[in-house]
């Protein structure tokens, strides 16, 4: 399938972490804050990414990018911290130049999209979040049966990740696409093991799991569209 030619170029976090993002597409600029099982070179093979790519661009100039640890993002030496979470995203947006433009944030990208809309209101004309929350597992005081599985998820993670067994790769799509084909279940886990290494991943995982902006939520000043897929 084609797809529109795509310029993938490298910026500076504060913290000096290189962050990979790219630019394809033609309109208006949309900034896209995606899940961290993302890579910017493979997205366009995966028959679960391809078509929010193809949807994204179809309209808009899209900008996106790897996370830290993750695809062509620096992965060696990376300290994961929702504070250099936003710090990334604040780089890759000074990098594209962009004045004003509509951001999109899906799972763990809508809370930095949060953050950044508050930081910088004169900037986001349009916030869109997508299976988005405010509190994750490991924030604030969790209980005993949140940490007891949440430590499962991260042992699973670091045990099956560079195992071809399927079933390490069904475990992790079926908390995420329940309904998924055989097809995109394969693409998936394929793209998982691809993205990053296990110790990145539990240690990025960890850090996702402490998130908690409460109080940046009610600071947003910004027209804001809220979607929550049923059974999330």
């Amino acid at each position: 399938m084609s797809q529109p030619a795509q310029q993938i170029r490298f910026c500076t976090s504060r913290d000096g972490t290189r962050i990979a993002y790219a630019t394809c597409g033609a309109g208006p600029p949309l900034v896209w804050a995606a899940g961290w099982v993302h890579h910017l070179e493979l997205d366009w093979d995966s028959p679960v990414r391809r078509p929010w790519l193809s949807l994204l661009t179809r309209r808009h100039t899209l900008i996106r990018y790897d996370w830290r640890g993750c695809g062509l993002s620096d992965r060696e030496g990376v300290e994961f911290c929702f504070k250099k979470f936003v710090e990334d995203l604040e780089a890759v947006i000074d990098a594209a130049g962009l004045e004003q433009f509509i951001l999109f944030g899906v799972g763990v990208g809508s809370t930095t999209c949060m953050a950044y809309a508050v930081r910088h209101p004169e900037r986001v004309n349009r916030l869109v979040l997508y299976a988005s929350f405010v509190r994750n597992k490991l924030a604030g005081s969790p209980t005993q049966q949140q940490l007891e599985e949440a430590q499962a998820r991260l042992k699973m993670m670091e045990l099956g990740w560079p195992d071809d067994t399927p079933a390490y790769g069904q475990f992790y799509t079926s908390l995420h696409m329940p309904d998924a084909s055989v097809a995109q279940t394969r693409s998936l886990a394929d793209l998982l093991r691809r993205t990053t290494s296990p110790a990145n991943a539990v240690a990025l995982l960890r850090a996702i799991y402490r998130i908690d902006v409460r109080e940046i939520v009610p600071k947003a000043r910004c027209p804001t569209l809220v979607l929550r897929p049923r059974g999330n």
